[in-house]
């Protein structure tokens, strides 16, 4: 089979990426490892998938790229007005650049000899090659690293020069595997920042593979949540966080207690022993009615009061959390739920009983 016709490097065409009812089956599992799922990828777009261990999130990345074959289902790829079917090609003929978990750079190169080896494999000329590193380099603010050997840089560094390295090629579509995985927390935060800035200087549509919710928040325009398989949810990171279309999606997402409620109308009631608080339903939760629900309550979604005059449930502090601007106490209510609440202006210590109610702010509900 022959190659395809090297691409002007310096040309940048973000492409649209379609996976359409894939699935995945690996001899002796019972279930699928991908199961009937469809994500669409807009041109130019940063998509994360998210999900725990095992969830399939690394195999459709897999299959994306060509390292797998789905059983059934295709891989679509949109390109200049144009949609193939890419579902049997193999990876080098897709045009794609991939940003492994442990960068796979090679240690007997310099960083510059890195970046331009995915142009030497296309056949472009030595001098074109080298100037294009050089400008990959200087997008990720790493021009006066050409000459190093990569084991002497910082592991944020060595992430830079694989992101050089598969931006170089100006590639139809950027995936990634577990980007951030091996930053320690400090220059995780920062390189969060500034994965996001590049990959939006750049135009790249990208798809991403992390287990790390505030990676997905702090990156992605919109997160797909995978569990055992099966998509759950597509959003922007307001929609997960605010409007949980599942129970699965609520636990993962942010920080929740998830206490039985019921539906009534446009409201929630959220009972805890004898004490029964309302407060307004988001409208865009999914549609439960009656019992069959689950109030979703984020610390920002309750609040400590020492008014006796209004209706409250009791708890004790369990334990307390210092959250920059805030403290969280994580409050064990009399039924043992376990609630998060914000806490600003309050000094409540571990063991202090205390009241909690509703904020006032409308409440996303789950199917039970």
């Amino acid at each position: 089979m022959s190659a395809p016709a090297a691409r002007d490097p310096g040309e940048r065409r973000a492409s649209a990426l379609s996976l359409e009812r894939v699935t995945r089956r690996y001899p002796g599992n019972a279930e699928p490892a991908v199961d009937d799922v469809s994500l669409s990828i807009a041109a130019g777009e940063l998509v994360a998938l998210v999900g725990a261990s095992g969830s399939g999130k690394t195999t459709t990345l897999r299959i994306a790229a060509g390292y797998e074959t789905p059983d059934t289902g295709a891989v679509l790829l949109a390109d200049g007005g144009a949609t193939r079917d890419i579902t049997h090609e193999p990876p080098q003929r897709r045009g794609f650049g991939m940003v492994f978990q442990h960068y796979a750079l090679f240690p007997h190169m310099t960083v510059e000899q890195n970046v331009a080896f995915g142009l030497e494999a296309r056949g472009v000329r030595k001098t074109e090659r080298l100037a294009r590193a050089r400008e990959a380099l200087a997008g990720v603010g790493l021009d006066d690293k050409a000459a190093r050997q990569v084991q002497a840089l910082s592991g944020g560094e060595q992430q830079r020069v694989a992101l050089a390295r598969a931006l170089v090629i100006s590639p139809r579509v950027l995936l990634l595997d577990e980007p951030l995985s091996n930053l320690d927390p400090t220059l995780r935060q920062t390189m969060r920042d500034e994965l996001r800035a590049t990959l939006r200087r750049s135009g790249v549509t990208a798809l991403f593979v992390t287990h790390d919710q505030e990676d997905a928040f702090a990156v992605a325009d919109r997160i797909a949540m995978l569990s055992r398989g099966r998509l759950l949810q597509v959003g922007s990171p307001e929609d997960l966080y605010h409007a949980p279309a599942t129970r699965e999606v609520a636990e993962f997402v942010g920080r929740a207690a998830l206490l039985p409620a019921e539906r009534r109308g446009e409201g929630v009631w959220v009972t805890v022993g004898r004490v029964a608080l309302a407060a307004p339903a988001r409208a865009d939760s999914p549609s439960v009615s009656g019992t069959d629900a689950l109030a979703v309550l984020r610390p920002e979604s309750l609040v400590l009061v020492d008014d006796d005059a209004q209706p409250a449930w009791e708890g004790i502090v369990a334990g307390r959390r210092f959250a920059g601007g805030h403290t969280v106490y994580q409050v064990r209510l009399e039924s043992g739920a376990v609630v998060e609440v914000m806490g600003d202006g309050v000094g409540a210590p571990e063991g202090a009983t205390v009241r909690v109610r509703l904020s006032g702010q409308p409440l996303a509900v789950v199917p039970a």
